[in-house]
Protein backbone atom coordinates (compact mmCIF):
# COMPACT_ATOMS: atom_id res chain seq x y z
CA UNK A 1 0.00 0.00 0.00
CA UNK A 2 2.74 2.50 1.25
CA UNK A 3 4.51 1.77 -2.12
CA UNK A 4 1.75 2.47 -3.83
CA UNK A 5 1.42 5.62 -2.84
CA UNK A 6 5.13 6.55 -3.17
CA UNK A 7 4.67 5.32 -6.99
CA UNK A 8 1.80 7.59 -7.68
CA UNK A 9 3.33 10.53 -5.57
CA UNK A 10 6.63 10.20 -7.65
CA UNK A 11 4.08 10.20 -11.04
CA UNK A 12 3.01 13.22 -9.90
CA UNK A 13 -0.36 12.27 -10.35
CA UNK A 14 -3.49 14.53 -9.62
CA UNK A 15 -5.80 14.57 -6.62
CA UNK A 16 -8.61 12.51 -8.49
CA UNK A 17 -6.23 9.16 -9.34
CA UNK A 18 -4.62 9.47 -5.22
CA UNK A 19 -7.99 9.98 -3.86
CA UNK A 20 -9.08 6.39 -6.32
CA UNK A 21 -5.96 4.77 -4.87
CA UNK A 22 -6.82 5.34 -1.12
CA UNK A 23 -10.34 3.92 -2.02
CA UNK A 24 -9.20 0.89 -3.42
CA UNK A 25 -6.12 0.41 -0.41
CA UNK A 26 -8.92 0.53 1.97
CA UNK A 27 -11.06 -1.92 0.35
CA UNK A 28 -8.05 -4.34 0.01
CA UNK A 29 -7.66 -3.49 3.38
CA UNK A 30 -11.49 -4.34 4.50
CA UNK A 31 -11.35 -7.21 2.08
CA UNK A 32 -8.07 -8.58 4.51
CA UNK A 33 -9.65 -7.81 7.60
CA UNK A 34 -12.75 -9.72 6.27
CA UNK A 35 -10.87 -12.62 5.02
CA UNK A 36 -8.86 -12.67 8.73
CA UNK A 37 -11.91 -12.52 10.59
CA UNK A 38 -13.90 -15.34 8.60
CA UNK A 39 -10.17 -17.48 8.89
CA UNK A 40 -10.25 -16.60 12.60
CA UNK A 41 -13.80 -18.24 12.50
CA UNK A 42 -13.62 -21.41 10.90
CA UNK A 43 -10.28 -21.90 12.78
CA UNK A 44 -11.04 -20.46 15.79
CA UNK A 45 -13.81 -23.78 16.41
CA UNK A 46 -11.02 -26.03 15.66
CA UNK A 47 -8.59 -24.12 18.36
CA UNK A 48 -11.12 -23.86 20.95
CA UNK A 49 -11.89 -27.46 20.38
CA UNK A 50 -8.23 -28.80 20.81
CA UNK A 51 -8.02 -26.48 23.23
CA UNK A 52 -10.99 -27.94 25.75
CA UNK A 53 -9.13 -31.40 24.42
CA UNK A 54 -6.41 -30.39 26.10
CA UNK A 55 -7.87 -29.41 29.13
CA UNK A 56 -9.84 -32.15 29.50
CA UNK A 57 -6.61 -34.27 29.66
CA UNK A 58 -4.60 -32.13 31.84
CA UNK A 59 -7.70 -32.15 34.60
CA UNK A 60 -8.00 -36.24 33.91
CA UNK A 61 -3.95 -36.73 34.62
CA UNK A 62 -4.35 -34.17 37.82
CA UNK A 63 -7.38 -35.80 39.41
CA UNK A 64 -4.99 -39.01 39.01
CA UNK A 65 -2.25 -37.89 41.17
CA UNK A 66 -4.40 -36.16 43.48
CA UNK A 67 -6.24 -39.25 44.14
CA UNK A 68 -2.68 -41.45 44.27
CA UNK A 69 -1.84 -38.42 46.49
CA UNK A 70 -4.98 -39.07 48.66
CA UNK A 71 -4.65 -42.36 48.68
CA UNK A 72 -0.85 -42.48 50.20
CA UNK A 73 -1.81 -39.92 52.65
CA UNK A 74 -5.38 -42.12 53.89
CA UNK A 75 -2.78 -45.24 54.19
CA UNK A 76 -0.08 -42.77 56.23
CA UNK A 77 -2.78 -41.99 58.84
CA UNK A 78 -4.47 -45.93 59.05
CA UNK A 79 -1.03 -46.90 59.55
CA UNK A 80 0.07 -44.64 62.30
CA UNK A 81 -3.86 -45.04 63.78
CA UNK A 82 -2.56 -48.73 63.89
CA UNK A 83 0.60 -47.94 65.60
CA UNK A 84 -0.97 -45.64 68.18
CA UNK A 85 -4.31 -47.95 68.90
CA UNK A 86 -1.52 -50.91 69.48
CA UNK A 87 0.87 -48.71 71.85
CA UNK A 88 -2.25 -47.06 73.69
CA UNK A 89 -3.37 -50.87 74.05
CA UNK A 90 -0.10 -52.09 75.40
CA UNK A 91 0.09 -48.97 77.68
CA UNK A 92 -3.64 -50.19 79.00
CA UNK A 93 -2.42 -54.27 79.23
CA UNK A 94 0.20 -52.64 81.57
CA UNK A 95 -1.60 -51.04 83.62
CA UNK A 96 -4.20 -53.45 84.15
CA UNK A 97 -1.66 -56.00 85.43
CA UNK A 98 -0.69 -53.61 87.95
CA UNK A 99 -3.96 -52.72 89.06
CA UNK A 100 -4.68 -56.72 89.36
CA UNK A 101 -1.29 -57.59 91.39
CA UNK A 102 -1.87 -54.94 93.73
CA UNK A 103 -5.65 -55.58 94.19
CA UNK A 104 -4.53 -58.80 94.81
CA UNK A 105 -1.58 -57.86 97.56
CA UNK A 106 -4.27 -55.71 99.25
CA UNK A 107 -6.66 -59.28 99.13
CA UNK A 108 -3.75 -61.45 100.80
CA UNK A 109 -3.05 -58.69 103.28
CA UNK A 110 -6.86 -58.90 104.41
CA UNK A 111 -6.73 -63.01 104.27
CA UNK A 112 -8.85 -63.52 101.16
CA UNK A 113 -7.99 -66.39 99.54
CA UNK A 114 -6.94 -66.22 95.59
CA UNK A 115 -8.49 -68.13 93.03
CA UNK A 116 -5.17 -70.44 92.75
CA UNK A 117 -5.78 -71.20 96.57
CA UNK A 118 -9.47 -71.81 95.89
CA UNK A 119 -8.59 -74.00 92.98
CA UNK A 120 -6.33 -76.28 95.18
CA UNK A 121 -8.61 -76.68 97.59
CA UNK A 122 -11.32 -77.82 95.58
CA UNK A 123 -8.69 -80.36 94.19
CA UNK A 124 -8.36 -80.98 97.22
CA UNK A 125 -11.99 -81.81 98.70
CA UNK A 126 -12.32 -83.79 95.21
CA UNK A 127 -9.41 -86.01 95.93
CA UNK A 128 -10.96 -86.81 99.91
CA UNK A 129 -14.51 -87.21 98.41
CA UNK A 130 -12.83 -89.75 96.09
CA UNK A 131 -10.84 -91.32 99.07
CA UNK A 132 -13.78 -91.47 101.29
CA UNK A 133 -16.16 -92.76 98.51
CA UNK A 134 -13.38 -96.00 98.35
CA UNK A 135 -13.08 -96.24 102.17
CA UNK A 136 -16.86 -96.63 102.06
CA UNK A 137 -17.30 -98.71 99.29
CA UNK A 138 -14.50 -101.51 101.00
CA UNK A 139 -16.33 -101.58 104.65
CA UNK A 140 -20.17 -102.25 103.79
CA UNK A 141 -19.99 -104.27 106.85
CA UNK A 142 -18.39 -101.41 109.29
CA UNK A 143 -22.16 -99.22 108.57
CA UNK A 144 -24.25 -101.96 109.43
CA UNK A 145 -22.39 -102.73 112.50
CA UNK A 146 -22.16 -99.28 113.59
CA UNK A 147 -24.43 -98.16 116.69
CA UNK A 148 -27.82 -96.31 115.64
CA UNK A 149 -27.71 -93.95 118.66
CA UNK A 150 -24.06 -92.45 118.16
CA UNK A 151 -25.88 -91.09 115.05
CA UNK A 152 -28.37 -89.16 117.29
CA UNK A 153 -25.62 -87.88 118.87
CA UNK A 154 -23.68 -86.03 115.98
CA UNK A 155 -27.21 -84.92 114.86
CA UNK A 156 -27.84 -83.05 118.01
CA UNK A 157 -24.75 -81.84 118.45
CA UNK A 158 -24.66 -78.42 117.61
CA UNK A 159 -23.05 -76.75 114.06
CA UNK A 160 -19.88 -75.01 114.20
CA UNK A 161 -19.79 -71.23 113.73
CA UNK A 162 -17.84 -69.59 111.33
CA UNK A 163 -16.05 -66.66 113.46
CA UNK A 164 -16.04 -63.33 111.73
Amino acid sequence: MVKKLQKMSADKKTGPQLSGAVKESAQQIWLAGLGAFSKAQEEGGKVFETLVKEGLSIQRKTQAVAEEKISEATSKMANMATDITSKAGHQWDKLENIFEERVAKALNKLGVPSAKDVEALIARIDELNKNVQKMSAKTPASKAAAPAPAKKAAAKRPAARKSA
